[in-house]
């Protein structure tokens, strides 16, 4: 047997070892140059714009990033697998809205707050449980129809926006209580609870995906799909899974999202879509699956919100700044493609520097 042919023993260099010590070393060292960039940003925003570095503009920060947020951790659980769920704003605002309509209709003008907390429990509990069963069928049909998630999401999506336009005639619903507004727009030491709520899913959802052998399952299906099935990995449970977590983390987003509006609508946060996708690559996540982070998602989401609140506090238009989001991915894509290449003729010059006298 040819020594190239030898199995590689437990501990030894090997293709799972290799894919194992990439994922464990993601997080310390492989966003340095995404910090460094925001690091830039809130430096030359802070010079350009008079109070920019202010603690209203951090606590607006902090209150604007997480409907961004969530809908991009949303996404990048099934962006891991080498997939795609193109019905999480779909899903966000049908949930907003069965949310918005189970409160009219259990919560009386005059109730008390018992009644109140009681309404807005049963509101949410139902809010939850249509995720999951969004997540569920969208994981079935990807897992075991074989067809390609682009196209199943495509098609729940379609299918829950025209049931949600249907039912409300696309019109925005109204009568969230007051007391669950003023709860949601409620600060913790000066800290804005939507804000708390993004940090505590963002750690549950990057412990699901670093710790678990769920979250180890899906970035050996992202890397390799046939290789995770002679793995032993129950792939469609885990696909299954994959789609309902994403739904779940929706259900969440929902919650942001009638705190921000007050309201709920079927047309709410569609322009989001592509910009969950924008961010998960350039915080580092495989367009093709594998590999990525919740820590450099986190920081990516940072650079697109301190761009926003810098170019609104210019007086630009929202559209220049989708456009300059836009732009900061490509400049970002192009340097992490050249970067190897860079380093190639670096190495190669260094022996001709060695060689003169």
């Amino acid at each position: 047997m040819l020594e190239t042919d030898k199995p590689h023993p437990i501990g030894e260099a090997g293709p799972l070892a290799d894919f194992m010590a990439r994922l464990r070393t993601a997080v310390p060292h492989a966003h340095l140059g995404l910090v460094g960039l925001l690091a830039a940003l809130l430096v030359l925003f802070s010079l350009a714009v008079p109070g920019f570095a202010s603690v209203g503009t951090l606590q607006s920060f902090m209150f604007q990033m997480p409907l961004l947020g969530l809908l991009s951790l949303a996404m990048i659980v099934p962006l891991i697998t080498g997939g795609l769920n193109l019905a999480i704003i779909a899903t966000t605002n049908q949930c907003a809205l069965l949310i918005v309509f189970v409160m009219q209709n259990a919560i009386a003008p005059d109730a008390g707050t018992g009644a109140v907390l009681a309404g807005a429990a049963l509101a949410f509990a139902a809010g939850l449980l249509l995720c999951l069963v969004i997540g569920l069928l969208t994981g079935l049909l990807v897992a075991y129809t074989g067809v390609h998630p682009i196209l199943v999401t495509l098609g729940t999506k379609s299918l829950i926006d025209g049931v949600s336009i249907y039912l409300t005639r696309g019109m925005a619903l109204s009568g969230v209580p007051e007391l669950v507004s003023r709860l949601g727009n409620s600060s913790f030491l000066g800290i804005p609870l939507v804000f708390v709520l993004l940090v505590l899913v963002a750690i549950l959802v990057g412990l699901v995906l670093k710790k678990t052998a769920f979250g180890i399952a899906c970035h050996m299906i992202g890397s390799n799909l046939e290789a995770a099935r002679y793995s032993a990995i129950d792939t469609k449970r885990v696909l299954v899974g994959v789609y309902t977590l994403s739904s779940l983390v929706c259900f969440m987003a929902a919650l942001v999202m009638l705190v921000i509006f007050n309201s709920a609508s079927a047309d709410y946060a569609q322009s989001y879509l592509l910009v969950t996708i924008l961010a998960a690559v350039l915080g580092g996540v495989d367009p093709f699956g594998g590999f990525g982070t919740v820590g450099g998602l986190m920081v990516a989401l940072a650079i697109l919100q301190v761009i926003s609140s810098g170019f609104n506090q210019f007086g630009l238009s929202n559209y220049l700044t989708l456009a300059i989001w836009g732009g900061t991915l490509i400049v970002v894509v192009v340097a992490q493609t050249l970067r190897p290449h860079l380093s190639l003729f670096v190495s190669m010059l260094r022996p001709h520097r060695e060689k003169r006298p």
